[in-house]
């Protein structure tokens, strides 16, 4: 294991240390452990607060994403592991502004259970508080039980867009609904090259063979839908396009938003590689792309591959998805 770090018990601390000191004009640390992140000026009186949390190793998410126009607040649980109660409700309560919190996150076992649980808490203190689960991972549920999937990139565009409603002085419901659209928009397929290593463990995750790659894999090396030899970057793009579309028909005149997203160990030159064919295949469909985002914005620590996410648009998601935002890994 070749890592920069110290005593990997200290890893998600020193990180979240850190992150704090490069940029203390969006990231305050509060706690008792400083495993929560808030704007600095939160809460915001009106303004619904927006949660999100999980484990860290994913950088941006989930962490990263709190800012003006996106996210309130972030309770941060060790590498792949879920944030406590006590910290998400911790969380919830920091941002309350008066006008309710809006729980939103990815579909994982204990951050449903975790955030049902502070979720419990705050309605026995008269907290206003809803939650929108992100599920967009195509691979991991067939679309008839698309409540089934794993949440991972699509999150980007929900907490983007769900922040910019809560800007307009939206209600809580109506945030919540406009977030659960977006939810509903989003449609991911990754592929994974190579594992990665926890820095507690000091081994992969996973095995994976030299000249192997796997369709679909989970951001925790949970399993795809086909493990086969590599491929060329357009044959592995047009594989992933085709479950894509399959799970989300265009149609000439449609409006999508495409993250091309590394999950770690991908260059962006390759990001790009791949990015053209999106674009040519789209463009055939007679489909507009709008603000499409290539780079790491939903990683899995230094795991080689990437995924790509459609996100369609209507009037509205397309206006919020444009609004003004502000965080060190996405500005608007």
């Amino acid at each position: 294991m070749k890592k920069l770090l110290n005593n990997p018990v200290d890893y998600v601390n020193e990180m979240l240390e850190g992150l704090a000191a490069a940029h203390p004009e969006y990231y305050k640390r509060i706690g008792a452990d400083g495993r929560i992140i808030v704007r600095p000026d939160a809460p915001v009186k009106g303004k619904v607060g927006i949660v999100t949390g999980g484990g860290s190793g994913h950088l941006p998410v989930f962490t990263g994403y709190v800012g003006k126009g996106l996210l309130d607040a972030c309770a941060i649980g060790d590498v792949f592991a879920s944030p406590g109660v006590d910290l998400i409700y911790e969380a919830m309560k920091a941002v309350d502004g008066g006008a309710g919190v809006l729980c939103l996150y990815g579909n994982y076992g204990g951050d449903v259970m975790n955030f049902d649980m502070a979720c419990e808490m705050a309605e026995m203190e008269d907290l206003k508080a809803k939650s929108v689960l992100v599920a967009d991972d195509v691979a991991s549920a067939s679309f008839a039980e698309r409540a089934k999937r794993r949440g991972i990139a699509g999150m980007v565009y929900c907490f983007k867009i769900a922040g910019a409603k809560a800007d307009t002085g939206a209600t809580l419901d109506e945030v919540t609904a406009t977030a659960q659209k977006a939810a509903d928009a989003c449609h991911t397929m990754g592929v994974a090259l190579t594992p990665c290593i926890l820095p507690a463990a000091g081994r992969t995750t996973f095995t994976i063979g030299e000249n192997e790659m796997e369709i679909g894999m989970g951001i925790h090396g949970e399993p795809g839908v086909r493990r086969g030899p590599l491929q060329t970057a357009d044959e592995i793009a047009e594989e992933m396009l085709r479950m894509l579309l399959a799970d989300v028909p265009l149609a000439s005149g449609d409006r999508i938003s495409v993250l091309c997203n590394s999950l770690g160990a991908t260059p962006h030159e390759e990001l790009y590689i791949v990015y053209r064919v999106v674009a040519k295949r789209l463009k055939e469909l007679g489909v507009t792309v709008v603000a499409p985002l290539v780079g790491r914005y939903a990683t899995s620590m230094e795991m080689a591959g990437m995924s790509i996410t459609f996100c369609k648009l209507d009037a509205e998601l397309e206006q919020l998805l444009l609004a003004p935002c502000s965080c060190p890994f996405l500005k608007v």
